[in-house]
């Protein structure tokens, strides 16, 4: 019996992923829960197992191509599905023979949706379409409109946010662009590909250079520049996501900034003498990072605004402090988060910090490793810098880094005495706070690192 796979729902704040590699191919036989395809998110890159037994018959989604979640991705013949259907006392049907080599899918009006099977864990086809985001949509009824008012070509699935928002920026009517995508989807591709023979046109006609536009990633690497003072280097999915966060926060969220400096001499002498037997009894590497998250995370309690999202008209707290961590993996930057880190030890902490990173660098986060993330730390300092303003993790309502820790010449009691200092930065979406909250955050974690002595508890 022949099912569709879909690109399964991850999460409410997940509306689309890209195909990154499949790992099965068409006549490939099939177990239950065998990795099919990889997917890559804005928040991690996952693996997507097969829900059923039977033979890889075709591949919907091709890599690279961004799809919405409920999407249809490939077919498979499930030898699991035609005994359920069998042992019911139902003839097979005609999808359960043999299958042929299946032609080229025919472009849909609307993004098709599966319908539940009678049995658990997969789905078949021919049902109602859904949006982008997996609602289902009613009959005759058509897919969100495109970025510039008119509905997507024949009623083909909602292009992307970058592509409707590259198609404002060159003011060009996606009702006149042919999609290539699934289920009539205008790629990015597509839209380049229409942008530049419009150029081409207008300059054949008026004799005249148009502006260039952004060439095909094909033609990155197939045409270096002319003067071989250039390498062109095509976009990887996870670092086109990135850009896409970062601008969707400097543009939706009015950002501010501070920075307060603070003396973590103590810190400093506690760390050197608890480290030794500590990661002689842990295995675990003892840094700075566990003992400023337990200030940060105890400052979020006593100042909950920080711990918070924009509703639009109403700010939402959160009621559990989920701390993320930024961590630069070889497939750029991640931040997998430690759930409830009010309620670890500096141990625990230091623990889950040590697991985190460990598996975000070898590409083994799970979904929910990064997922309901309510405040982001960034240690920038171990990269070398003093100072930074960072760019808020969306839709959170603050990031705080934490700064190289240096020796430098202070004044304590009027007289002059080398400390160990340490800047700390924040910026935060203004709309929820202002100076006078953010300020208060920043004093209550500057309090608690300078008051850690020799009997602070490391358990």
């Amino acid at each position: 019996m022949n099912i569709t796979i879909e690109l399964p729902h991850v999460g409410e704040s997940v509306v689309e992923g890209t195909i990154g590699k499949w790992l099965k191919q068409p006549g490939d036989a099939v177990r239950r829960y065998d990795p099919l395809v990889e997917v890559i998110t804005d928040k991690v890159t996952m693996e997507v197992p097969s829900p059923v037994e039977g033979t890889f018959l075709r591949i919907l989604a091709e890599e690279g191509e961004t799809v919405p979640m409920g999407a249809p991705i490939a077919e498979m013949d499930s030898t699991e599905a035609q005994a359920a259907q069998l042992q019911i006392g139902e003839a097979p049907s005609q999808d359960s023979q043999p299958a042929a080599p299946a032609p080229p899918a025919p472009k849909a009006s609307v993004v098709p949706r599966a319908a539940e099977s009678g049995t658990t864990g997969y789905l078949v086809k021919d049902e109602r379409p859904v949006g982008p985001t997996g609602s289902i949509l009613g009959e005759g009824e058509e897919t969100a409109s495109t970025g510039t008012g008119e509905a997507a070509p024949g009623g083909a699935a909602r292009p992307s946010p970058a592509v409707r928002r590259l198609a404002r920026e060159h003011q060009v009517d996606l009702a006149q662009v042919s999609g290539t995508g699934l289920g009539g989807r205008i790629t990015r591709d597509d839209l380049l590909l229409h942008i530049q023979a419009s150029q081409d046109a207008a300059q054949a006609l008026h004799g005249t250079a148009s502006p260039a536009i952004a060439p095909r990633q094909d033609q990155l690497t197939a045409q270096p520049a002319q003067d071989q003072e250039e390498k062109h280097v095509p976009l990887t999915p996870v670092r086109r996501m990135i850009a896409e966060a970062m601008v969707r926060s400097v543009s939706q969220i009015p950002l501010a900034w501070s920075t307060v400096e603070v003396d973590v001499t103590s810190l400093v002498a506690l760390r050197s003498q608890t480290r030794p037997g500590f990661e002689e009894k842990e295995g675990v590497e003892l840094t700075y990072l566990p003992f400023i998250i337990k200030t940060v995370v105890e400052s979020l309690k006593e100042y909950p605004t920080l711990n918070a999202t924009w509703g639009g008209d109403k700010i939402i707290l959160k009621k559990h402090i989920n701390l993320g961590i930024a961590v630069a993996a070889p497939q750029g930057l991640v931040v997998p988060v430690i759930h409830d880190a009010d309620r670890m030890s500096i141990a625990g902490l230091a623990r889950a910090t040590k697991d985190l990173a460990q598996r975000a660098r070898q590409n083994k986060l799970t979904l929910d490793d990064v997922q309901r993330g309510t405040f982001t730390l960034n240690n920038t300092g171990a990269l070398g810098s003093i100072l930074s303003q960072p760019i808020i993790n969306y839709p959170q309502a603050a990031i705080l880094t934490t700064e190289a820790i240096q020796k430098r010449p202070v004044v304590r009691d009027d007289a002059i005495a080398i400390r160990s200092m340490m800047n700390l930065c924040i910026s935060f979406d203004h709309r929820i706070n202002d100076g006078a909250e953010t300020g208060a955050f920043l004093q209550g974690v500057k309090t608690r690192l300078e008051s850690i002595g020799p009997d602070t508890p490391i358990y």
